[in-house]
């Protein structure tokens, strides 16, 4: 380890990494390098407390499902229910079985048991309802969306709800699994799908021009604006995957990254007179720069929702990414690599500036980004240390379960 390097890092805590969050942040977006290593679900347990207790953060935005988010902010708030069956259906992409998440969403419902009326703290999914098999049907949200205008506005102003039914027919038309690898199965493009993309149009262009006669309750009006936002993103998620050009895989991370984004802004500004949101999500959807993604012979590159969040805030948007070292049994970082230079530091859990962290690197003579052996893993490029406001390194992996547990070389 350099004097250079030493100067740049610090023994994590929250504090310190609290201390790299530029003044009047309002999303704080904590990146995590691959999903599944509770380590990292630590530290971003760690930070939150932090923030909630100290820098009066109210909210927290994970990569999960929108709707089914909506069980675990209940939850947290004092709603009945079993924390098991919570976590099972709250929370997506198998997320509920890590131990990590099940002590962010006790700790929550605790801290509300004791809050004051103002000070409750809210969990929200970022995410749209997308698994790795493909995407929901967007029926539920589109029909909750024209119920809720139904009991407001005159009747001749909206679509029949039973065309809206006839059109989504049943579900399992929609989220047929085989459709994520072979666009004829999907019913994206189909007659019925570019139809109720228009109603979609429609509907939520009525709660867009009516919404100041909806502020008499804010609740029912943003889960309305949260299924207008789910229906509409769904809606073009199907109609990318019926495609059939070379581009049809880069469409479908837009359509992803646009969802991402689009949640969380609505989520900006329903928690704008309560406190600033930390974002927790893979790397890859919260940097600044644009993603990019190797999956077999397919090379990908789509604009972040991190990149299109900085574009829409500004200096609102901070970005904090995370990497590591060793992931267990024998896989250690190169020594020509960020994460191998970074393997000499003392600490476990290192605090990094970026911009010192920076300078170090090219005191000596630069290094490679690590290159992952597995398309779940991605850490932090050299080359885009400005683009980040902090860094945060832990050595070792210990505990990486689930779908993610390849191996980085």
């Amino acid at each position: 380890m350099t004097a250079s390097l030493g100067n740049a890092a610090r023994p994590f805590s929250p504090a310190a990494l609290a201390d790299l969050v530029p003044a009047g942040t309002r999303l704080l977006a904590l990146g995590e390098p691959t999903h599944g290593a509770e380590e990292f679900l630590d530290l971003r347990n760690e930070l939150f407390r932090h923030l909630v207790t100290e820098h009066g953060y109210r909210s927290i935005a994970l990569e999960s499902d929108c709707l089914a988010a909506l069980t675990v902010d209940a939850y947290v708030g004092g709603a009945d229910g079993e924390l098991d069956a919570v976590l099972r259906e709250g929370l997506g992409h198998g997320f509920g079985a890590y131990a990590g998440n099940r002590e962010l969403i006790r700790w929550m419902r605790e801290f509300n048991a004791s809050a004051g009326a103002g000070e409750r703290i809210r969990c929200y999914g970022a995410d749209g309802p997308l698994e790795y098999t493909g995407a929901a049907a967007p029926g539920p949200a589109l029909l909750r969306l024209h119920d809720f205008l139904a009991d407001r506005l005159p009747a001749e102003l909206l679509p029949g709800r039973e065309e809206l039914l006839l059109l989504c027919g049943p579900d399992e038309r929609w989220t047929e699994p085989a459709a994520a690898h072979d666009p004829s199965r999907s019913v994206g493009r189909t007659e019925d799908a570019v139809r109720l993309r228009l109603l979609a149009d429609e509907l939520s262009l009525l709660l867009a021009a009516h919404r100041p006669q909806f502020h008499d309750d804010e609740d029912a009006l943003w889960r309305a604006e949260l299924d207008a936002r789910t229906a509409t993103g769904l809606l073009r998620y199907h109609a990318a995957t019926a495609g059939n050009g070379p581009d049809r895989l880069n469409s479908l991370m837009r359509q992803r990254g646009l969802m991402i984004a689009d949640n969380l802004e609505a989520i900006l500004h329903r928690e704008a007179r309560r406190g600033p949101t930390l974002a927790f999500a893979h790397n890859r959807h919260l940097q600044r720069e644009a993603s990019r993604i190797r999956l077999g012979d397919h090379r990908l590159r789509w604009w972040s929702a991190g990149s299109l969040l900085e574009s829409r805030l500004g200096a609102g948007y901070a970005f904090l990414a995370t990497t590591f070292g060793h992931r267990a049994p024998d896989d250690h970082p190169a020594p020509d690599t960020l994460e191998g230079l970074l393997a000499t530091l003392p600490y476990p859990r290192a605090v990094l500036d970026p911009e010192q962290l920076a300078s170090a690197v090219r005191e000596l003579g630069g290094a490679k980004a690590r290159v992952p052996a597995d398309h779940t893993y991605f850490g932090l490029d050299p080359a885009a240390l400005g683009q980040v406001d902090g860094v945060v390194f832990v050595r070792d992996i210990a505990r990486q379960q689930g779908l993610f547990g390849g191996g980085a070389a």
